[in-house]
């Protein structure tokens, strides 16, 4: 193995939204577009593509300038935010939702794939992923509809990777609600939250999740699927 394929890229990448300084990310520069629409969906900043009035990047250095609707921008000021230092690489702005805040009679939104489907749907995934496959140092996620992969995206953090592919939906203007997720590292509180608040059935990662993350699942109808890929999986769901 060269030195050149032992590392993997990292730079900082700015947006601001609606003329304000929002984020700055440590990513991996690919993807870049996905990456901001599916952050700005991830925190609320808009719900679908037509809330995204405007986006341009920088052409000086790694940055964008996102405008989105005066309502939508409203009610996310208007939420009791709290910055918190992430259990994970990336850019989670936010907000824990208090997990006693949650809807604790939210419908489950349906069960992920059998076993063996899952460590099916996993060898797409290592399979398309020559970064994470060569140097091991790289996080993946896909959005998958339980039988394919539908996006799929690599990056330096985890949280990125997963803003990437919601992204691409919302992007292409696929459907989200009630698919599935597949992530490389383990879930925890921010990406379950993330993951909830786009409507996923399900997430599954051959690590493990947090304890908060379990909790988010559960008041959300959410499922979460620990060790999917070796041995018996870990369901953690809701009891109807």
């Amino acid at each position: 193995m060269t030195a050149d394929s032992a590392v993997v890229e990292e730079w900082p990448v700015w947006l601001e939204v609606n003329g304000e300084p929002a984020v700055t990310w440590m990513c991996t520069p690919d993807q870049l577009e996905e990456l901001v629409v599916g952050w700005l969906h991830g925190e609320g900043y808009i719900a679908s593509l037509d809330d995204l009035v405007q986006l341009r990047p920088c052409a000086p250095d790694l940055g964008f300038w996102a405008d989105v609707k005066p309502e939508r921008l409203a009610q996310v000021k208007s939420e009791k935010r709290k910055r918190v230092l992430a259990s994970g690489c990336g850019a989670v702005a936010t907000m824990l939702a208090d997990p006693e805040a949650m809807a604790r009679s939210a419908p489950l939104r349906g069960d992920p794939p059998s076993p063996e489907t899952l460590r099916a749907l996993f060898k797409q995934l290592f399979a398309a992923g020559a970064r994470y496959y060569e140097t091991g140092g790289i996080h993946a996620a896909a959005l998958t509809d339980d039988t394919a992969l539908l996006f799929h995206a690599e990056d330096i953090g985890r949280h990125n990777a997963v803003d990437k592919v919601i992204g691409a939906a919302v992007l292409k203007r696929t459907p989200i609600e009630n698919r599935g997720l597949l992530v490389t590292g383990r879930i925890s509180a921010e990406l379950a939250f993330k993951a909830a608040r786009a409507g996923l059935a399900w997430v599954a990662t051959p690590s493990v999740p947090s304890t908060l993350a379990v909790t988010i699942a559960e008041r959300s109808g959410m499922v979460l699927v620990g060790r999917a890929v070796s041995g018996t999986p870990h369901v953690h769901k809701r009891q109807p």
